[in-house]
């Protein structure tokens, strides 16, 4: 074998062999570093109180007709006097907004046929809590106009529910690095760098103070059940996942 050539196999090899060491000593490196069984994983949950600053009112209009076209003219007049009515009040007409439209065959179900078409509205509009007397008259307005009152919410305006948000996560986000520094403690270990986080869940319910569902269709039920009502603390909750390194 000519000398070049032994030469050039035996660098090959040193050079495999070299690649092989390396290799290795990388995933023990790894294992040990980076190993699943050198992080924690940790929950956090954060819970702010906030006092509602948004008093919403919920109407329903549902019309029935042989046609569709008729269902939705029918509808359409209702939510037009609502409109009038609202801006009589003081209100803009944009203050009063869409929340669902759906037109629908009404089904017979006991002869599986259908008896006509159902137009379904369902509308709000929402004004600050100081202005709560103005829920008489929004009430009213919508009686007469021949809306249904579905339901009435002390609800956070979009400004407020971010607000509070926001200082829920970085709560919940403090709590897992308290409890990630109390476990690393624990087991006599350093905590290291944040590996990976994730938000799992936020939460905010409105307060309802009115459910037509629960109390009974009456407009006079609505203004009596509301009218002594003072918007009280609800919860805004955030929940993370946090995993850190130990070392």
């Amino acid at each position: 074998m000519p000398k070049e050539m032994h030469n050039s196999i035996k660098i090959t090899l040193i050079i495999v062999a070299t690649i092989a060491v390396l290799s290795i000593a990388g995933m023990i490196f790894y294992q040990s570093n980076f190993s699943s069984t050198n992080t924690i994983s940790v929950n956090g949950q954060g819970v702010e109180k906030a006092v509602p600053d948004l008093v919403s009112v919920y109407f329903s209009v549902d019309t029935k007709n042989s046609t569709s076209k008729q269902a939705e003219d029918a509808n359409s007049l209702i939510v037009s006097r609502l409109r009038s009515y609202i801006v009589s009040l003081g209100f803009s007409e944009e203050d009063l907004k869409t929340v669902n439209y759906n037109i629908y065959p009404d089904y017979d179900y006991t002869t599986g046929k259908t008896s006509g078409y159902r137009a379904s509205h369902s509308l709000s509009i929402s004004f600050s809590v100081s202005e709560k007397d103005k829920i008489t008259g929004v009430i009213d307005a919508g009686t007469t106009a021949g809306a249904g009152i579905s339901y009435i919410n002390f609800e956070l305006s979009p400004q407020l529910e971010q607000q509070y948000k926001a200082t829920a996560i970085q709560t919940a986000s403090e709590d897992a690095r308290v409890k990630a520094e109390a476990i690393a403690e624990g087991f006599n270990k350093n905590l290291g760098r944040l590996v990976s986080v994730s938000l799992d869940s936020f939460n905010y319910y409105p307060t309802r103070v009115y459910d037509a569902a629960e109390s009974g269709a009456s407009s006079e039920e609505a203004k009596t059940t509301v009218a002594g009502i003072t918007p009280s603390e609800t919860e805004v909750s955030a929940y993370v996942t946090a995993v850190y390194r130990l070392s």
